[in-house]
């Protein structure tokens, strides 16, 4: 998983803490706590004995994937076509009452 090593190094100095003490209250290896914090790669039990030790939730942890490009343009289409749907019906509807308007 992809944490944030900014975020791990940030908290642990506000506690005081060294990498070893750190790797201890994880139960984790002070190698993978140097790991984390240069490289942000950790397992999943790693980032829940972080969360664990100290006291956050995941998503405080975990860095967001940014979306693709491709993935970027399937949601402007998507959103133009809902626009465009609910543009030709208001604009249905609307004709739909001058005509009524118009005749009676």
């Amino acid at each position: 998983m992809e944490i944030n090593p900014f975020a791990i190094r940030t908290l642990r100095q506000e506690k005081g803490w060294t990498q070893q003490h750190l790797a201890d209250a994880c139960a984790i290896s002070l190698r993978t706590v140097q790991r984390v914090e240069k490289e942000g790669s950790a397992s999943n039990d790693t980032l829940l004995g972080l969360c664990a030790v100290f006291e956050v939730e995941q998503k405080q942890l975990l860095v967001l994937p940014k979306p693709t490009h491709e993935q970027m343009q399937q949601v402007s289409l998507y959103q133009q076509r809902i626009l465009l749907t609910v543009t030709t019906l208001f604009g249905g509807c609307i004709g739909a009452l001058i005509m009524y308007l118009v005749i009676k």
